[in-house]
């Protein structure tokens, strides 16, 4: 006689739980918070990471749970060139501000401030401008298409005359070579 196994039970299938979204907090940056600490001290060599740690512990941020945050922003920081590491390496060390790098980016900021400005008022009035303009050139560009494939096929034969003018020519008189298969006269 042959045994037959019991069936197992079904399994029953859950679905995979949902994790609650975490509300984002708003506010400044790791980074962000590192650079106004470093930029706010005046040490000449630099701020070690001790001290900048009390520094953000002084400021509200809990660094003992987020330690490897603010080592993760200090390394980032320093390879994007924000910092210059004067002691150590890695996250250890000391820390100061990269002067030519600041002077950059704040000038590339103030540059871009009133050019936003001046383009948040340009588009209200140039909307109804931009409507029938953009329905002209469209026949524009199909007239215009065949005429530059025409063009182009006429241009395309004669960039290689001009390339074979480029070469100087130079005349050299070849010598006439006896042919093998010619028979020899003495």
């Amino acid at each position: 006689m042959v045994e037959v196994a019991p069936a197992p039970a079904p399994a029953t299938i859950k679905a995979p739980k949902k994790k609650a979204a975490k509300p984002k907090k708003t506010g400044p940056t790791v980074g962000e918070l590192i650079v106004k600490a470093v930029s706010a001290s005046k040490e000449r060599n630099g701020v070690s990471l001790p001290a900048l740690k009390k520094v953000l512990s002084s400021g509200g941020y809990d660094v003992e749970k987020n330690n490897s945050r603010v080592k993760l922003a200090v390394k980032s920081l320093v390879s994007k060139g924000t910092l210059l590491q004067t002691k150590g390496t890695g996250a250890s060390g000391s820390f100061k501000l990269n002067k030519a790098k600041a002077e950059a980016k704040k000038k590339s900021t103030e540059k871009a401030v009133p050019k936003a400005k001046a383009a948040a008022k340009k588009p209200a009035a140039a909307k109804k401008p931009k409507k029938a303009a953009a329905k002209k050139p469209a026949v524009k560009k199909a007239a215009g298409a065949k005429k530059a494939t025409k063009s182009a096929k006429a241009k395309k034969p004669a960039a290689p005359k001009k390339a074979k003018a480029a070469k100087p020519k130079t005349a050299k008189p070849k010598a006439a070579k006896p042919s093998k298969s010619a028979p020899k006269t003495k």
